[in-house]
């Protein structure tokens, strides 16, 4: 089954202020990913073009990356929460008529038992990680959210899984 997941907003603002926030992605001073909210993205090289890592039990290795415009992942279909599926996850910084626009992408092919996987456990909790994510850079472009988003009941209650999953764990890293 073929996947694709897109989320991205725009911004009245110079495409370096995106790009400079993409460039900290899994950096200590981050300022992009939610970390107040969701598991870091951790990245064995840092954002640079073979490094290897993901966030919480996705794992992917960076395939692409030019500073300031755009970062690609590449999925290990051999491990993580998305095992079995091929394919990618990026973030885009585009410009047009002085607006702004960060988009994350994800285009994947997953064989039956990971797509119900993903319909039913990752994709709410994704879109909630993204939707996060733009909540944090529209603040820090802005000063403020036009529109937060608000956790459906479904990401609330998988997370509370998950807690209680990674209580009773003795490795815990899920949420």
């Amino acid at each position: 089954m073929h996947i694709t997941n897109i989320h991205h907003r725009s911004w009245p603002v110079p495409a370096e202020a995106v790009g400079a926030l993409l460039d900290t992605l899994s950096s200590s001073d981050d300022r992009l990913w939610p970390v107040s909210r969701w598991l870091p993205m951790t990245l064995d090289a840092g954002l640079s073009v073979g490094s290897r890592g993901g966030h919480g039990p996705v794992r992917y290795r960076v395939v692409r990356y030019v500073p300031g415009s755009e970062v690609v992942f590449e999925f290990d279909p051999d491990a993580g929460l998305l095992r079995g599926c091929r394919g990618t996850h990026a973030f885009y910084v585009t410009a047009k008529d002085g607006t702004t626009t960060l988009r994350h992408v994800i285009d994947m092919h997953a064989p039956l038992g990971p797509a119900l996987r993903w319909a039913l456990l990752v994709r709410p909790m994704h879109d909630a990680l993204l939707e996060d994510a733009l909540d944090g850079v529209e603040a820090t472009l802005t000063g403020s959210v036009a529109k937060p988003y608000v956790w459906p009941w479904r990401v609330k209650y998988l997370r509370k899984l998950a807690r209680r999953r990674q209580n009773a764990s003795p490795r815990g890293s899920v949420s």
